[in-house]
């Protein structure tokens, strides 16, 4: 009787153990998430004390700060949490739907779709506020989506994530140079699109912004709705059927959330890469691969990256600003080298 009980401690010691290794990884990335909130306040081209933002966010103190912080810096910092959250949890949904390490809504296109969708909105709409642009952001991410599903299931793409994301990069290269197409001979677009094309935090007001959280909120509840379901899809589509699983139910979904959380993002700041590629690596490094775990855990470290990345290019801007998402690609893209050439991921191609 001791023998037979001795196996079923030592599979439920593993479980247990897993589920308290969240813990110090949460409180990390917390952590980081504060210092980044810190210095996305405090940070730039002139450097404000924290007790003088601080004053600054109630009005009160020099005038100047007030006006630096409580204004210009407040609407970035805002900006970035809302489209980190968005950017991050999107990524983790890209990856765990494709079953591909190296998926990002930004490489497969679905950043470029929304773009596009606003281009060719402007290009018969005219000028539009952020109420319209909204959906014809959603309209292009949509679309954008449907066919990277489509070509997850292809023959060139299936079982191979350096394909798909190959194909992924052809996809956006194409609505990129559709979109450059229609801003280089219509000036009217050209002056709406340029202020966020490259990835902007100040592209919108927080006024513009805040409103458009609903379609983000939705899109992190089905996110982790869909939490549980996913992780019993990554064991294949007949093992999560035969746990009760509806694969194409779920992959609807993960699409309608994918959709508006990288229709919103791009809507808001413009075509951000990277940041759904390297947050859920550093996650799952972390945490492991639960997305139980590295779902909510991604709406905190996501927003740090961005608000990390936003910072960094005020500071290597010498007096002007390197826009995050150049930023991030700059992060991203040695990052995404190694991932696909490291050790690791060798055995992906």
């Amino acid at each position: 009787m001791k023998s037979a009980s001795l196996p079923v401690e030592r599979r439920r010691a593993p479980g247990a153990a897993s589920r308290f290794a969240a813990w110090p990884g949460a409180v990390l990335v917390c952590v980081v998430l504060a210092i980044a909130l810190a210095g996305s306040l405090a940070v730039g081209a002139r450097f404000v004390p924290l007790d003088e933002v601080v004053l600054s966010l109630f009005g009160t103190g020099d005038r100047n700060v007030v006006n630096i912080v409580g204004e210009l810096r407040v609407t970035r910092t805002v900006n970035a949490v809302i489209c980190g959250v968005a950017l991050g949890a999107a990524g983790v949904l890209m990856q765990a739907l494709t079953r591909n390490p190296i998926a990002d809504p930004g490489m497969l296109g679905v950043s470029a779709g929304a773009s596009f969708g606003v281009v060719a909105g402007l290009s018969v709409l005219g000028p539009l506020g952020v109420g319209g642009a909204i959906w014809l952001a959603l309209a292009g991410a949509a679309l954008a989506s449907a066919v990277i599903f489509w070509l997850s299931g292809t023959r060139f793409a299936a079982g191979s994530p350096v394909r798909l994301i190959l194909a992924g990069v052809a996809f956006s290269a194409v609505l990129a140079g559709a979109s450059q197409a229609i801003v280089l001979t219509n000036e009217t677009v050209l002056d709406a699109f340029r202020f966020w094309r490259v990835g902007s935090l100040t592209a919108r007001p927080v006024d513009e912004a805040l409103p458009l959280v609903a379609f983000i909120v939705v899109g992190v509840i089905l996110a982790l709705l869909l939490g549980p379901a996913l992780n019993l899809m990554a064991l294949g589509d007949d093992s999560a059927v035969a746990l009760g699983v509806k694969p194409g139910v779920v992959r609807a979904l993960v699409l309608v959330a994918v959709t508006l959380l990288c229709g919103t993002a791009t809507a808001i700041a413009g075509p951000i890469a990277f940041v759904g590629l390297v947050i859920p690596h550093l996650l799952r490094r972390l945490v492991g691969p639960d997305l139980r775990k590295v779902l909510p855990l991604s709406l905190l470290a996501a927003p740090a990256m961005l608000l990390l990345a936003d910072t960094l290019g005020r500071v290597i801007g010498g007096g002007g600003e390197v826009q995050a998402g150049i930023v991030t690609a700059l992060i991203g893209g040695p990052l995404l080298i190694a991932f696909v050439v490291g050790k690791r991921t060798a055995g992906l191609s």
